[in-house]
């Protein structure tokens, strides 16, 4: 059996914008892995294959030692695909047996299993035409699949997803390193040290109502506290940190102040005081200090987001933070209004006030308008050395990506701009 995950280029894509910006869906975390991880555990899978849109293919294919985009991967097996955005949790399909599939309302293909006998009555040519074919020749799936639809759906379910995918690693103890003096709560068969990990004295890690998960070779240094449940990612850094349940922190980051029910991507800092909470960030941004989202109206109503600079869409929740792309910067001082879209490649000064909900990619933020500032280019060189800094590289695949997303985003942040020279000539 080959798994086929599968996140082309819909208009459904957006709802997982901004970090689904550079990125296929299912690279995005919930819990303490991807949701691509979770796809691969659910179904066993060892031949994984990939399509997600052409632009982000190449760098797809160097981050991955999957197939991409390779139309061969269509034949010789019996196939199992499934979009990006599907719940593996929900997922009760076993991997191999007849042929069916499965759409959603608005006709986006969410799984087709496919029996090797049947690949011929189906156009292998590409992964378009055997959607297509299936939809056309295969029966229908009797039962509805469950899908994440946005982006905070899987910030509002993070601490459920922490304790099953902490229950499923079926690991406890301290491997690593705890200096003494320090503070266990709860049960220790709920805290997990890995090998490398080390936790400097005067740390608390406070397990009483979910675990604690600290990956390998990451540091928690002094009078940080830690409350479960939370996963701490390979080789982070939180730094004095008041870190409260339901957080994510994903590889290489180094987090201080005071962080809630979040996710961070990897790779990002957040290194200062100042408040993150509901918030999902990407890879590659930089919080400045006392930068601060707010993730609560003063009514308690629910929370709106504002995807496409125009239209809001209710969370359902009293409870969203920022969302926030990859590759952006924050200066000192930022304030970020309930349930923020903050783009990716975006550099943002203060003006002492909350921002906009909605900001755009590639946007230079200044006295609260957005501007073009000194263009996309000064933004790579930027990007170029925040990562050399981890010891990673901006390629040619990379900026062929962003040169695409600054394309596609153009639209939205040209009316931002003239919206912003509009106000300034009032």
């Amino acid at each position: 059996m080959r798994l086929i995950l599968v996140d082309l280029p819909t208009a459904r894509r957006r709802n997982f914008y901004p970090l689904a910006l550079s990125r296929p869906i299912w690279e995005l975390r919930c819990g303490m892995t991807t949701l691509a991880e979770k796809l691969i555990a659910k179904t066993g899978a060892v031949d994984v294959a990939a399509f997600v849109p052409p632009y982000m293919a190449e760098v797809c294919r160097a981050r991955s030692s999957w197939p991409v985009n390779d139309a061969s991967r269509l034949a010789g097996d019996d196939l199992f695909l499934v979009h990006g955005r599907v719940k593996a949790s929900g997922l009760d399909r076993p991997p191999t047996g007849p042929s069916e599939a499965a759409f959603d309302a608005e006709g986006e293909c969410l799984y087709v299993r496919v029996a090797r006998r049947d690949l011929g009555k189906l156009d292998t040519t590409s992964i378009e035409g055997l959607i297509e074919s299936a939809r056309r020749s295969l029966p229908a799936a009797a039962r509805e699949i469950p899908a994440w639809n946005y982006t905070w759906d899987l910030v509002l379910h993070n601490p459920e997803q922490l304790r099953e995918d902490f229950a499923a690693a079926g690991r406890s103890g301290i491997e690593g390193t705890v200096e003494q003096p320090s503070a266990l709560r709860g049960s220790p068969r709920d805290i997990y040290v890995a090998p490398g990990a080390l936790v400097h004295p005067m740390v608390v890690l406070d397990a009483a109502h979910g675990p604690i998960y600290i990956d390998e070779e990451a540091e928690i240094h002094p009078f940080t506290r830690v409350e479960g449940p939370c996963y701490i990612g390979k080789k982070s850094i939180l730094l004095g940190a008041k870190c409260r349940e339901g957080n994510s922190i994903g590889p290489m980051c180094r987090v201080g102040g005071e962080v809630e029910e979040s996710i961070i991507h990897g790779y990002s800092n957040k290194y200062h005081d100042g408040f993150l909470g509901h918030a999902y960030v990407g890879e590659w941004v930089n919080l400045g200090a006392l930068t601060t989202n707010s993730d609560l109206k003063n009514d308690y109503s629910n929370v709106k987001v504002t995807l496409d600079g125009k239209s809001e869409i209710d969370t359902g929740s009293t409870k969203v933070g920022a969302l926030i792309g990859d590759h952006t910067k924050t200066s000192i001082g930022t304030l970020l209004n309930t349930g923020a879209y903050v783009g990716a490649m975006a550099l943002i000064m203060a003006n002492g006030k909350p921002l906009p909900k909605f900001i755009p990619s590639f946007a230079w933020m200044i006295e609260g308008l957005v501007t073009k500032g000194f263009g996309k280019k000064a933004l790579y060189a930027t990007a170029r050395i925040a990562m050399s800094r981890r010891k990673c590289q901006w390629t040619a695949a990379d900026e062929a990506m962003w040169d695409e997303v600054f394309h596609l985003t153009k639209p939205l942040r040209d009316e931002q701009i003239k919206k912003g020279r509009r106000v300034l000539a009032g």
